[in-house]
């Protein structure tokens, strides 16, 4: 893509805005020229509004250190007028964050969000690109609601289930999914959060994580559904049921699969499908996209957090065990770099796909 987009991230003082700015920089289509956050940060340099909070394993982005930082709330007239579109990661409620979002694609503003505030709008897109890349056709009916020309806003699901759901879509769509159970193990960094700052989660498993087990049963279904007039209808089937977990992890969600299928494949179809499996995203050829989406791994003790995270620049899922099981058809585990392929990167290879398709311009 010959044209550069002026971007800003929203929010980004917070561990996802972090990793939004480490992703950002030196991007190919994308150059960030606007950083906002709460009103607390605004009027300071980037690096002295994150000051110690910054948790990224690589330094502040230089080409950022010194960019004054915005207020979110207050500056959207001017952080509007700098910039082509903005990446969301704020921490507020979530009818604000609704709010928020809604002013700035209301000012002609593309909104690509991190957050889950309106992943059930029925006519925003919450899209993985390799999965459902045709929900952002949605986007002139959105508009059409916004009355808005350029504004729109767009989400990326929730990060736990970027581990397991693009291992079942493609099954799925070929064999029919009627039954999954998923327990999920979630990183800390979920939760934003390092081994500094929640020493309690060091030598400890703490079995609830607030609503994430419904989203784990409810946002797969949008992301099968299809588009109907107006709005995107989600899916009726699978059933999902869902446990999640967080564990003493730095970075990185696994997800402890059972199947069951309306047409049995084979063990080898199954890893058939796995291995041959891409989407939209491969065949644009998207900066951010892995090469491989799905890897399956046929040594016993794999996936790993520690070895597997990082694979295709920690974009790809990692997938192992498959085998019969007793109650279910299936059972498997897969695994995903949950602030990358999860948060953040996934954000940034969503709005490749939309500007790779003309919804930018």
């Amino acid at each position: 893509m010959e044209k550069k987009f002026n971007v800003g991230i929203v929010g980004a003082t917070g561990m996802v805005g972090q990793r939004f700015a480490t992703l950002l920089d030196g991007h190919p289509w994308f150059n960030v020229v606007c950083l906002a956050a709460s009103s607390r940060s605004a009027g300071k340099t980037y690096k002295e509004a994150v000051g110690k909070k910054w948790c990224m394993d690589v330094e502040i982005p230089e080409s950022m250190q010194d960019i004054i930082v915005m207020d979110a709330t207050g500056d959207i007239e001017k952080i509007t007028s700098m910039v082509d579109f903005v990446f969301c990661a704020v921490d507020m409620k979530k009818d604000e964050i609704k709010a928020l979002e809604e002013e700035y694609a209301k000012h002609e503003c593309p909104v690509v969000s991190n957050n889950s505030a309106h992943r059930f709008t029925d006519d925003v897109p919450m899209v993985v690109p390799e999965l459902n890349a045709e929900h952002i056709n949605i986007i002139p009916a959105q508009r059409k609601r916004l009355g808005t020309k350029r504004g729109f806003i767009a989400v990326k699901s929730n990060c736990s289930l970027q581990s397991y759901v693009p291992a079942i879509f493609p099954l799925h769509k070929k064999y029919g999914v009627k039954n999954v159970l998923v327990c999920t193990y979630q990183a800390i960094s979920g939760a934003g959060k390092t081994f500094d700052t929640w020493p309690e989660m060091v030598d400890n498993v703490i079995p609830f994580i607030g609503g994430e087990e419904e989203k784990s049963e409810k946002e797969p279904l949008k992301l099968m559904g299809k588009i109907d007039g107006d709005v995107i209808k989600s899916a009726d089937k699978p059933n999902f049921t869902a446990q999640c977990i967080r564990v003493p992890v730095s970075n990185g969600h696994l997800g402890a699969v059972f199947v069951d299928f309306e047409n049995k494949p084979s063990e080898e179809e199954i890893i058939e499908i796995w291995n041959n499996f891409s989407g939209r995203a491969q065949e644009l050829n998207l900066p951010s996209a892995p090469k491989k989406f799905l890897h399956y791994f046929t040594d016993d003790d794999r996936p790993q957090i520690k070895s597997e995270r990082m694979l295709e620049n920690g974009m790809a899922v990692s997938i192992g065990r498959l085998r019969e099981d007793t109650q279910y058809d299936y059972k498997f585990v897969c695994l995903s770099h949950n602030t990358l392929r999860g948060a953040a990167g996934g954000a940034v290879l969503l709005a490749e796909l939309l500007a790779a398709e003309g919804y930018m311009d």
